[in-house]
């Protein structure tokens, strides 16, 4: 009997947290599907919560983890990197907590909350100091979001390296396409259309199960012009 509470429990706390990520897309699905992949990878990161975190919630990392982690998801950001005086929030949990998985994880979601508040430096050492679980949607999310970020700071070199090292490391229909259409976008931006070209028929011969795929012609006549 005690083993089935155990799974009932997590198949629970799984429940909740997908109903919690289908709540928080279905506010925010109009900036996600134009957003780019860092409200994408807001979403990747709320889906795998239970993966990363349903453990028992018995000392104050985790009870801080657990309300950051809903403030995250209200889209309250500052709440969630700074805490609201009862609860730690992602930076102080990052920096109390040592090499804990809570830990690790408070700076994904510092990294997160981060480029959300236009912080993006701050966000890219936050996001550099999450050790990644070598999966194959949050880690290349992670790498896309740094990408961002050095293209928000206007480090346009720095940004497609990232971008295309993170479509190399997803190397899906989900995520490749997103980042190799923003590298190419930079490409362009630089005058590489050689180099734009190549991105976008990787999608064109790699990734034809794409939302991408079926507009991905109008990019590449552009640079072909």
């Amino acid at each position: 009997m005690a083993k089935n509470k155990k799974n009932n429990y997590e198949v629970n706390e799984f429940d909740e947290a997908l109903v919690a990520s289908k709540s928080f897309y279905e506010k925010n699905k109009k900036a996600i599907v134009y957003g780019g992949s860092t409200l994408l990878a807001i979403i990747i990161a709320a889906l795998l919560l239970h993966q990363f975190y349903i453990v028992p919630r018995s000392n104050k990392a985790d009870e801080s983890m657990f309300a950051a982690q809903e403030y995250f998801m209200n889209g309250d950001f500052e709440k969630a990197l700074n805490g609201d005086g009862q609860n730690l929030g992602f930076l102080a949990i990052a920096d109390e907590y040592g090499c804990t998985k809570a830990a690790n994880l408070a700076h994904l979601y510092a990294g997160l909350c981060l480029y959300q508040t236009e912080k993006y430096q701050d966000a890219i050492d936050q996001l550099e100091d999450y050790s990644s679980c070598g999966d194959d949607m949050v880690s290349p999310s992670v790498i896309g979001t740094i990408g961002n970020c050095y293209a928000e700071l206007g480090q346009n070199e720095k940004a497609v390296e990232m971008l295309v090292k993170a479509a190399k490391k997803a190397d899906n229909n989900t995520l490749s396409p997103i980042y190799l259409i923003q590298a190419g976008q930079i490409y362009e931006s630089l005058g590489q259309k050689d180099k734009a070209l190549d991105c976008y028929t990787q999608i064109k011969t790699k990734y034809q199960q794409s939302m991408q795929y079926n507009e991905i012609d109008k990019y590449i006549e552009r640079v072909k012009e």
